[in-house]
């Protein structure tokens, strides 16, 4: 049998054959792209992804290519369908934004599609500039180092990698971590991506000690003392203590002064989660909150939160270059620096964490910044911070509903309250109540859980929320509690 002759390429192999045709599908494609964003704050905030279009992504490996434009058309189509935080009433979890300008970074990234592990490149300095703005903006040292992550969790884990290391003299490195009972502690309110590191390097969740909170739910420094006595006593070996900028249940920030003195009192290293409320910094309202942020010896936070940075971009910042390069760096022959050509430009991040492959993350924050200003992106935190406490004044005003805790930063929590029903028919009102939000498009809020208790949780993270949007929320979710009988 003859074989059927090989369809011919383009020139570049997986090239457009015809330039034109893809520049217009191209264009047609950002159109799109820029409908739904000047669209965002217009219909619902979440739409449920129809049954029909899960099964059309749950077939086979295509053998054989779709073409261009059939992508291009199922593209589009998806677009409706994301988790809705590009919506003002998206208000669950902590979910930045976005911004249309950051779209075009990301053409630029991806038409680069540089690799930031290391070698001598332009993306390499913008990555430079953007740790260097970092710097200055939470007000670390001059020789701290940096580096671009996807987010907090990898942030985390780089840093208390560091911090274990240094721990152990460096010789975790080679020799592991067995034997070596440390122990580290941060509050009841901290997120659970710092147990997950302590998972990660070998430590064990259980060797993070969980403090209690104080009632405006920041870690009880008198608790913790205690508690670090203990483990000494016990022969137990403490080596870091984890504070929280922006608890993720309700926005508390620790007493980050005390911590840095009982840090250097202990000879603990200071890590803090600023995950979402480091970006206070920028907000002269909340930046005394935080005083003691620059005392750290490492901080991990999110662009893609506060920052409003397209999702996913994070940062770990660490005070010593020495014991964060030291915790990370190996150049095997093939990777070889040099002073001069490609292979120049030393230290290259990977002796910073733990990738060699890195995309551009940086460049849509170098944008973000550029483009708007730490001035103008400072007031979208001071904006949200002044609607969430709007919310806790409707909230305190009516007999139907009750705060579940002070509005420290940009979340409100509270509940609908009924008298005579019992406590666990309230929790179930309240989870029901935030669920036909959702499945409305009239709102997205979360719960979580206070007291014992189910609280609906409104986060705003977002620099398209009005004040409005306060009350459209609550008048529905007064209509909504008064539709269901429990």
């Amino acid at each position: 049998m003859v074989a059927e002759p090989e369809r011919p390429l383009a020139a570049g192999g997986l090239d457009p054959e015809d330039w034109e045709a893809f520049r217009a599908r191209a264009h047609a494609m950002l159109d799109a792209a820029m409908d739904r964003m000047q669209g965002a704050e217009a219909g619902r905030v979440w739409t449920p992804f129809p049954e029909e279009d899960k099964a059309a992504y749950a077939v086979p490996v295509p053998r054989e290519g779709l073409g261009g434009e059939a992508v291009k058309d199922r593209l589009e189509a998806l677009l409706p369908y994301g988790v809705g935080n590009t919506h003002p009433r998206f208000f669950g979890w902590v979910h930045g934004s976005g911004t249309p300008g950051n779209v075009v970074a990301e053409i630029a990234a991806s038409a680069m599609n540089a690799n930031l592990g290391g070698r001598d490149h332009g993306a390499i300095y913008v990555e430079k500039q953007v740790v260097a703005w970092c710097r200055e903006m939470f007000g670390f040292p001059e020789g701290a180092s940096g580096l671009i992550v996807s987010g907090t969790s990898v942030a985390t884990v780089v840093a208390l990698k560091a911090a274990r290391d240094r721990a152990l003299d460096w010789q975790s490195r080679t020799g592991g971590v067995e034997g070596a009972r440390l122990v580290g502690y941060t509050s009841e309110q901290t997120h659970s991506c710092v147990a997950r590191a302590f998972d990660i390097l070998g430590l064990g969740s259980d060797a993070l000690r969980k403090i209690p909170t104080d009632r405006d739910f920041r870690v009880d420094l008198a608790a913790l003392r205690a508690a670090i006595a203990r483990d000494r006593a016990a022969g137990l070996r403490p080596f870091a203590v984890i504070g929280t900028a922006g608890a993720v249940n309700v926005g508390a920030i620790d007493d980050l002064d005390g911590l840095a003195d009982m840090a250097a009192d202990e000879d603990l290293w200071l890590h803090v989660d600023g995950a979402f409320g480091a970006m206070g910094m920028l907000s002269d309202a909340v930046r005394p909150k935080l005083k003691g942020l620059e005392r750290a010896d490492s901080l991990a936070l999110d662009f893609h939160k506060w920052m409003h940075v397209n999702y996913s971009a994070g940062l770990v910042l660490v005070r010593s270059e020495d014991a964060h390069r030291r915790a990370f760096s190996e150049r095997p022959d093939y990777l070889k620096g040099a002073e001069r050509g490609l292979a120049a430009g030393n230290p290259w991040p990977v002796e910073y964490g733990p990738e060699l492959s890195r995309g551009f993350l940086a460049l849509k924050v170098w944008a973000q910044i550029a483009e708007h200003g730490t001035d103008r992106l400072g007031a979208m935190v001071a904006r949200n911070c002044a609607q969430a406490a709007y919310l806790g004044t409707l909230v305190a005003a009516g007999n139907d509903v009750e705060l579940m805790a002070p509005v420290a930063m940009n979340i409100c929590c509270f509940r609908v309250v009924r008298d005579g029903v019992a406590p666990d028919k309230l929790d179930w009102l309240n989870e029901e109540i935030v669920i036909r939000l959702q499945e409305d498009g009239i709102a997205v809020p979360s719960t979580t859980k206070l007291g014992g208790r189910i609280a609906i949780r409104v986060n705003i993270t977002n620099h398209r929320t009005r004040q409005e949007d306060m009350d459209i929320l609550l008048a529905a979710v007064r209509r909504i509690a008064g539709e269901i009988n429990v």
